[in-house]
């Protein structure tokens, strides 16, 4: 029987909560998620509660913050100058900003504040410090990448 395990492509779908409930990200109503096993286009104890599952099979795990996103670090609260964005920047509180650095890459930002001349900005990613469940279903398990490729970015499919 075919399993989840590095290098293979697996899709599947996937529904993440917060401790209260609250669903904040699912592939519901939606094609199932693929990644390539070993790529990091997950969390690394995400990949690891795949490891070994097979098709059709469900699983239900709790990631603390130190397995997920860290917990957050409140100098991680950074103010910016207005004039280091686009002109047409309008920032509003609460919306996730996707910044990008040579040394990180892409990476998520939240605007906390606003004065007359700067941005506060959280660059805690927007689920650090959060306890996160995660109800999955493998639907498939292949040696290749789908027609429309596994989504990480590389000419893998």
């Amino acid at each position: 029987m075919n399993k989840v395990e590095k290098g293979k492509f697996v899709k599947l779908h996937y529904t993440g909560k917060y401790e209260d409930g609250e669903v904040f990200d699912s592939s519901s109503g939606s094609e199932p998620l693929e990644i390539h096993m070993g790529s990091n286009q997950v969390i690394p104890a995400f990949e690891q509660a795949l490891e070994g599952m097979a098709a059709t099979e469900k699983k239900s795990f709790t990631l603390q913050p130190s397995e997920a996103y860290g917990e957050r670090q409140d100098e991680l609260e950074r103010p910016f100058n207005l004039s280091d964005f686009p002109p047409d920047f309008a920032p509003e509180i609460g919306q996730v900003l996707i910044l990008q650095t040579a040394e990180q890459g892409q990476f998520p930002a939240t605007v906390k504040a606003l004065q007359e001349d700067s941005v506060l900005l959280d660059l805690n990613h927007p689920l650090a410090g959060r306890t996160l469940t995660f109800d999955i279903e493998v639907v498939e398990i292949n040696d290749q990448a789908s027609a429309t490729g596994c989504g990480c970015g590389c000419s893998c499919s």
